[in-house]
């Protein structure tokens, strides 16, 4: 007797993923860390701080310290807007550096990013607009085009946005936010003066409209002056978020930023913080905020600022071998990265492969337009790698464009 099997009926498809989600693709940039992620690759595409200059035995002190003497409340859960410790301390560097700022201005959060994050979920419905530089970190361009926004670039020039254009697509365009990195911007290393700041925040004062001013590399000066914040402006200060970060100036494996905000959208972003992780880890904080207080964190800023500029003058010296005849590129007074442009037949896109094959890395500019891509860019961070890597990692790059320009 012949036993016949039933047909098998096809397992019913899944309901899809949300829209956002299918239509917001990853980081460029994590994309490029891992394809260059063998150790022979000099890579100046992350942007990563030199972790040999991570003050390790301070943090762990401080971690050890709150662990023997408070681990009940260390491993314990804690407030949505942070621990009191660490807000008064971020709330008391903040007022030095010209911002009156008590601790209840401040939400903690897991790394500036979720404070962008949590921007977006507070502040933009899909469909809004939202302004942008141009060029823009990315990982901005990344949240706000999850959240549904038409994400707007602000043509401008080697100072930042241009305040007439702003203006203009304010009245145009009713945006809800203009998103900024000021000081040390990435990824052009540029610093807006402080005249333009004082432009943006007037225009956002008469026609209505956010500021996001992110400012993760601003105590990161090896030269000039420092430019006060757009929040410290008048105008400003009522319609301005200013966002700061622990990951470059003490480690980003502790995942520490925090938001600086105007009572109403500092406890949307508050509710919003809960629905995502309830509050950032008690530990960190309570590690950061003992840091603080037995520790010099100038001193160290100055320590790191200090290898920093040799790393930078490092990379100008080998620039001019390296690059293309007619390339232009900036001097930044600060931070991380240097931007630089090729002449306009050169697609540094369609170039990274040959690179990358000759063991250095870099990040193509496109990626950090909103509209149209200036594709002879690209953006080098200059302080992972130490001055005699760098100087290798530019004679490979110039080696690899002479390669591909012999080949065009």
């Amino acid at each position: 007797m012949t036993i016949t099997e039933p047909a098998s009926t096809p397992a019913p498809a899944l309901p899809p993923l949300a829209t956002r989600a299918r239509s917001v693709g990853g980081s460029p940039v994590r994309d490029i860390l891992a394809v260059t992620a063998r150790p022979e690759v000099i890579n100046f595409a992350g942007g990563l701080p030199a972790p040999e200059l991570f003050d390790a035995e301070g943090i762990a002190a401080a971690y050890q310290a709150v662990l023997a003497e408070t681990p009940a409340r260390a491993l314990q859960y804690s407030t949505t807007e942070g621990e009191p410790a660490l807000r008064a301390a971020l709330a008391a560097r903040t007022s030095a550096r010209g911002l009156a700022t008590d601790p209840d201005d401040l939400l903690i959060t897991t790394g500036s990013q979720q404070a962008l994050s949590l921007l977006a979920t507070a502040l933009i419905e899909p469909g809004d607009a939202v302004l942008v530089e141009d060029p823009c970190y990315l990982a901005a361009l990344q949240v706000f085009g999850f959240a549904g926004a038409r994400v707007i670039a602000v043509p401008g020039d080697e100072h930042g946005p241009d305040p007439q254009a702003l203006e203009e697509l304010v009245v145009r365009e009713r945006p809800k936010l203009l998103y900024t990195v000021p000081t040390f911007q990435n990824p052009t290393g540029r610093t807006m003066p402080a005249g333009r700041r004082a432009a943006l925040a007037d225009v956002a004062a008469r026609l209505g409209l956010w500021i996001v001013e992110d400012d993760p590399y601003g105590e990161l000066r090896f030269e000039g002056e420092r430019v006060p914040w757009i929040a410290s402006h008048d105008g400003a200060r009522d319609r301005t978020v200013l966002l700061g970060s622990f990951s470059k100036v003490m480690a980003p494996g502790l995942r520490l930023g925090w938001l600086r905000a105007p009572a109403e959208l500092r406890r949307a972003c508050a509710v919003a913080k809960q629905a995502a992780d309830l509050h950032t880890p008690t530990v960190n904080q309570l590690a950061a905020a003992r840091y603080l207080a037995d520790r010099d964190l100038d001193a160290h800023i100055a320590r790191v600022a200090a290898a920093y500029v040799t790393h930078r003058d490092a990379m100008l010296v080998g620039l001019g071998d390296a690059l293309p005849a007619g390339s232009v590129w900036n001097r930044p007074e600060g931070g991380m990265f240097l931007w630089a442009r090729l002449p306009e037949r050169y697609d540094t896109t369609a170039l990274l492969p040959e690179v990358v094959r000759h063991d250095v890395a870099y990040v193509p500019g496109a990626p950090f337009h909103a509209g149209e891509p200036d594709r002879s860019t690209l953006r080098l961070c200059f302080v992972t790698q130490t001055p005699e890597e760098i100087a290798e990692g530019l004679r490979r790059l110039g080696e690899a464009l002479r390669t591909a320009g012999d080949r065009s």
